[in-house]
């Protein structure tokens, strides 16, 4: 049973213990950027070709006919083109058969106790492979370690063991499990939490069993990564070097999945229905994690034809325009300063989103004023003349607070987040303010402030009153929810630009859960009616001679960049390694172009209608990979 305060809705120990993910720099990330900085000019195909049997071994002299080849199509979600293996992720540890239990001279008191010894040595790999970490990667192995350092799940196991006399790994299975139902029962976020309960658990009986813990697989050569899905902690320590490309059967395009691989620079296809069964072991295949089409035995004349497409230089000169010189500025989403150092190496125009979050997660208390203005300066001074666009503080749903979370919400993705928690703990806005103007003041950023999660036209004009208050004139808005897109108009009157989370948005709209990897349909930014509501919220920005952007990570797909700049959207902020790929793209398009294909992808009626539409009218872009 969870500890008292999960009740309906009340936080998972898995969110109540995460350590300070934020200010504070991670080893190793330098030398990952460093790598993956190297890889996107004039890259090569990556390609590992697997052994294969002499054509008449074992046949009699005659020759074996060539493998058949298949095609699978799912949602490219990191782009790259690479050929090689396929390695299969292990099958989960099995469960433990029911009502095992110990022998009549086995010590349960003894036996118990093996119990957090096999927690103590999970939470220590987690954290040891946390401090490898960069990014989003690391704050997935964090709260990962978090859920299995809880002593809720330990406890009751140990209960389970002294009690009911149950071996140690049925006990932890049968108390994760109940854990996980208790998660399941609340839906929405905590619901997905479910899985990452599973992934302790799957750990801590590996260990109690001396079984191998879930994971890759360790191979001599490269390979490309098959599975039906992967828990969070498994994606985060994905090493770049061995794994050529990842396929899975679920998950979506803003799933953990998805940011992950394209932040550490892995192709990536995800929602590719029956992959996992298709793809066999060892069989080479051809990703393009662009186009979401994976062939299964490839010829060696795609195999070439890839290479020449990976090979084409993708370069940022600073400037996004499309091909006829119409401007689009390409910008940076950022978590941290140490994600500004990547922004700033590959040229990015200044930053689009720079989340907050950093400087407050894992705290009993917030930051002080003091605190808060060392951190933005760190950012603010990598892009002196450059425009950076500050997100206040977004809390609550998958980004619970220590200090702020209500522990009586039965819905957080619905409940006090974003700007509805500056309008219970206003003190916390005003301070953040303060230290944002205080940093700007020091430093020669252009900066931008802009609040998440707002709904009506009253929490824009309290915002925008809070900004002026605090010396910080330009304050705008994200439009994450539809109530926000359908009275763009209004909430434009008042603030200075608007910002579309296309991830949130999409997430709302379709009232599908975007982590969800079952609703991978659902969660696609090609959907209609989230485009039908971005080109609303641009007609407004047209209207009042506002600024729309793109902060979502639709921006950093091909196609769906070039819709965006022809419904109107006047700046792209993405994952930084994307920044060359999508100057790339739109150096390649008219704004003529953008605009047609704006209109092909407004008329569909499917996201894949949409989809399929434009790629077909832009040509151009496969032909360069994108």
């Amino acid at each position: 049973m969870l500890r008292a305060g999960l009740r309906a809705g009340a936080h998972t120990p898995s969110l109540r213990r995460v350590p300070q993910p934020g200010c504070r720099q991670r080893p190793g990330h330098q030398h990952a950027a460093a790598r993956l900085a190297q890889r996107r000019r004039g890259e090569t195909l990556r390609t590992v070709t697997p052994p294969r049997r002499p054509a008449n071994e074992g046949n009699g002299g005659t020759v074996n006919p060539a493998p058949e080849q298949r095609t699978i199509t799912g949602i490219g979600v990191s782009r790259g083109i690479v050929s090689g293996p396929v390695v299969h992720l292990p099958e989960p540890i099995a469960q433990p058969p029911a009502g095992l239990r110990l022998s009549p001279s086995d010590d349960a008191v003894a036996a118990a106790a093996r119990i957090p010894e096999a927690v103590a040595v999970v939470v220590a790999q987690l954290e040891a492979a946390a401090s490898h970490a960069t990014g989003d990667a690391a704050d997935v192995l964090v709260a990962t370690a978090a859920i299995a350092a809880d002593p809720t799940l330990s406890a009751d196991a140990h209960r389970r063991v002294v009690e009911e006399h149950l071996v140690p790994e049925l006990a932890v299975w049968e108390a994760a499990d109940a854990v996980a139902a208790q998660l399941e029962a609340l839906g929405g976020y905590l619901a997905e939490r479910a899985s990452d309960v599973h992934d302790v658990r799957d750990r801590v009986v590996a260990q109690l069993t001396g079984r191998q813990a879930p994971g890759v697989p360790d191979r001599l050569e490269p390979f490309v990564l098959v599975a039906a899905d992967l828990a969070p902690s498994t994606t985060a320590t994905l090493d770049p070097e061995r794994i050529l490309a990842i396929v899975t059967d679920g998950a979506g395009p803003t799933s953990h999945t998805a940011i992950v691989a394209n932040a550490r620079g892995i192709p990536a296809i995800v929602g590719a229905a029956g992959a996992s069964a298709v793809l066999e072991e060892g069989a080479t295949v051809l990703v393009n994690g662009a186009s979401g089409v994976v062939v299964l035995h490839p010829t060696q004349e795609q195999i070439e034809a890839a290479g020449k497409l990976a090979a084409i230089d993708r370069t940022f000169d600073g400037t996004g325009r499309t091909s006829d010189g119409h401007r689009v500025q390409l910008l940076a989403n950022i978590g941290n300063p140490e994600d500004a150092e990547a922004a700033a190496r590959v040229g990015a125009e200044g930053v689009g989103l720079f989340r907050s979050e950093f400087c407050f997660l894992g705290r009993e208390t917030p930051p002080s004023v003091e605190e808060q203005v060392e951190q933005y300066r760190r950012v603010l001074s990598r892009f002196p003349g450059r425009k950076v666009v500050l997100r206040t503080l977004d809390s609550g749903a998958d980004k619970p607070l220590l200090f702020l979370t209500s522990p009586d919400e039965e819905n957080p993705a619905l409940g006090v987040r974003g700007l509805r928690a500056a309008a219970t703990w206003p003190g916390l806005l005003d301070d953040q303010l303060e230290a944002i103007a205080q940093a700007a003041a020091a430093e020669e950023a252009e900066v931008w402030v802009m609040a998440p999660m707002v709904s009506t036209v009253d929490e824009t004009e309290d915002f925008v009153a809070a900004c002026t208050r605090h010396g910080l004139p330009t304050a705008g808005v994200m439009i994450e929810v539809p109530s926000a897109a359908l009275l763009a108009g209004p909430i434009l009157a008042r603030a200075s630009f608007a910002s579309i989370g296309t991830n949130d948005l999409t997430q709302y709209t379709m009232a599908a859960d975007r982590l969800l990897g079952s609703l991978a349909a659902l969660s696609n930014p090609w959907q209609p009616a989230v485009l039908q509501l971005i080109a609303a919220t641009c007609r407004a920005g047209a209207q009042q001679d506002r600024p729309v952007g793109v902060c979502g990570e639709a921006a950093s797909h091909a196609s769906l960049a070039a819709v965006l700049v022809g419904l109107g959207v006047s700046s792209l902020s993405m994952t930084p390694r994307a920044i060359p790929d999508i100057a790339t793209a739109l150096g390649a398009v008219t704004l003529e172009e953008c605009r047609e294909v704006a209109r092909l992808a407004l008329d569909a009626e499917t996201a894949e209608a949409a989809r399929t539409a434009v790629r077909a009218r832009l040509p151009q872009l496969a032909e360069l990979g994108l």
